[in-house]
């Protein structure tokens, strides 16, 4: 029996993912060059800088506040912010498409 049938791991979630779409938001309103912004380029700069940075996975009312005080650090916040600019840049280089 596989595990997804017996837990509910809809319940298991990753902190990060919600600070780099933000920072990511962020950084390519900022943007002054012309990047692309398709879908299959976005979802690549979000996988490139989550691939990145810690995750801060969270299941219960304490490891939610676990993660708040993990992203209130101001090193976390910028590992984001350099993680995410760091997926802008490789993938404005190298886009998925012509």
């Amino acid at each position: 029996m596989a595990l997804t049938d017996t837990y509910d791991f809809d319940l298991l979630k990753n902190e990060a993912e919600q600070l780099v779409l933000h920072e990511l938001e962020i950084q390519l309103e900022a943007q002054q060059e012309e990047i692309c912004r398709c879908n299959e380029c976005i979802v690549d700069m979000a996988a490139v800088a989550l691939n990145t940075v810690k995750p801060l996975y969270r299941f219960s009312l304490l490891g939610s506040q676990y993660a708040a005080q993990a992203m209130n650090e101001q090193a976390y916040a910028d590992s984001v912010q350099q993680a995410v600019s760091q997926a802008i840049a490789k993938v404005s280089e190298n886009p998925a498409h012509d």
